[in-house]
């Protein structure tokens, strides 16, 4: 899990992706046949059929690679930071973080709180309220003169917190989507023998809108593409069954469908067919609302069959997202098993 904790410890915001980018493309160093970076910024590796032979399938491998997070939008003339998001997080979950900064000369921590009174003045209906991301400030410590030299509008801001281990789990932010970047590298570095031709890209600015995945799409013009992302996991005390999405420790999701796409029911069915002959744990899954770069993908020129991989995710969209570690070890042995045999 060292290289699951490198990738979900280095920050990246849509429109920031540069950090993460290059820890991406120091460990496929070698892996591809050619690769490059696209004008939005997503990292493009080609590798050719192996052995090599008659070019046959096109296959896009997609993940994205930002996380949700801030920009800097005002400094106040106290030098307190107010910040826009980039990605939804749920306010709830903002209170009292330590977070970091990450300027043109460095990463700057600082604190995140709302505006308000703290409990001890608090009136009974103050305590109650759920503030608005407008409402939060960053509180970096510093003078104001000391704030104006270091910080610009459109710096990132992400929230600091480690990588560890719970029970047979991982617990991290942003789980979602460096267990797709990471199962995506796996699979590169277990993948020895293909007659396919793989186009793996960790895409930019996913969690605003899929913008980075279309473009993407465009220039591989894909014969079919597997989106590689994460979903929700709500089997949790307070949440009816029939809403839990998926189960934690029952495998990789099959996702059949969600709010930007209904999966291709045949490559669904061979995904499945692999994952039995492998006895690889894998589950079916809808997601009622919420997106991923399959949905931008499957509408690209004049459309593209595509799956969807994900890994269930507890808590998600907070920093302390949850997956089982037969979950993530299920994707990436998938993927790996169904590149294989195209």
């Amino acid at each position: 899990m060292d290289l699951l904790q490198e990738l979900t410890e280095t920050p990246s915001v849509p429109g920031r992706e540069d950090r993460i980018r290059k820890v991406i493309q120091k460990h496929t160093k070698g892996l591809f046949d050619e690769s490059h970076v696209d004008v939005m910024g997503s990292f493009i590796g080609v590798r050719k059929p192996r052995p090599a032979g008659k070019k046959t399938t096109r296959v896009m491998i997609a993940a994205h690679m930002d996380q949700i997070g801030f920009l800097v939008k005002h400094i106040d003339a106290k030098g307190f930071l107010r910040v826009n998001p980039v990605g939804g997080f749920d306010t709830r979950n903002l209170f009292a973080r330590v977070v970091n900064v990450s300027t043109k000369s460095g990463d700057l921590p600082g604190v995140m709180n709302p505006a308000g009174k703290p409990i001890h003045i608090a009136t009974d209906d103050e305590k109650k309220k759920v503030p608005e991301v407008s409402e939060f400030s960053v509180d970096l410590g510093l003078t104001a003169a000391q704030v104006n030299r270091k910080v610009r509008i459109g710096d990132m801001v992400t929230i600091a917190t480690q990588f560890q281990r719970v029970g047979d789990n991982v617990v991290s932010q942003c789980l979602d989507n460096r267990i797709g970047c990471w199962a995506a590298i796996r699979a590169m570095q277990n993948l020895k023998k293909h007659d396919c031709e793989i186009h793996c890209v960790w895409t930019v600015q996913e969690e605003v809108g899929l913008r980075g995945a279309g473009p993407a799409a465009f220039d591989v013009e894909p014969d079919i593409a597997i989106s590689c992302d994460t979903t929700l996991c709500c089997d949790t005390p307070g949440v009816p069954e029939d809403q839990h999405i998926n189960t934690m420790g029952h495998g990789v999701a099959l996702k059949v469908m969600d709010s930007s796409m209904i999966t291709d029911i045949k490559l669904l069915e061979e995904l499945e067919a692999v994952a039995r002959r492998k006895k690889i744990k894998h589950q079916r899954s809808i997601l009622p609302r919420g997106g991923q770069d399959g949905g931008a993908i499957q509408r690209s020129r004049y459309g593209v069959r595509v799956g969807v991989l994900a890994c269930p995710v507890r808590y998600i969209h907070t920093i302390t997202e949850m997956s089982a570690l037969t979950d993530i070890h299920a994707y990436r042995n998938l993927l790996t098993a169904y590149l294989e045999q195209l």
